[in-house]
């Protein structure tokens, strides 16, 4: 298998022994990405494929929240709460369709 793979340019990287959350952190990602984003939409060619995965590695890193990450992003701070009652009775939410309406990112309007 390694050899197929040395053929296609892609290089091996070993996992760590006795190193559990090693592949749990990539494993995640992968089934979030497969259940967002590759069970959602037809794929035409590996461009497409790219251009999609990008999509939804930007989505997944800079906007989507994560519960482990008290509701934050990996790269993107904890936004401040809002707990002024006439503030959360007048939010402005504006929603962004991405990969044409596949993924969605859900912003406050300034």
């Amino acid at each position: 298998m390694e050899e197929i793979l040395a053929d296609a340019g892609i290089h091996t990287v070993l996992t760590g022994v006795r190193m559990p959350r090693m592949n749990a952190v990539m494993e995640r990602w992968v089934q979030a990405c497969r259940r967002e984003l590759l069970d959602r939409c037809l794929l035409w060619n590996e461009r497409h494929l790219r251009h999609a995965l990008r999509e939804h590695e930007h989505l997944y890193n800079e906007h989507r929240a994560h519960q482990a990450l008290a509701q934050a992003a990996p790269l993107r701070a904890v936004p401040d709460p809002l707990a002024d009652p006439a503030g959360l009775a007048n939010l402005d939410v504006r929603r962004r369709d991405r990969l044409g309406g596949v993924l969605h990112e859900d912003r406050h309007a300034a």
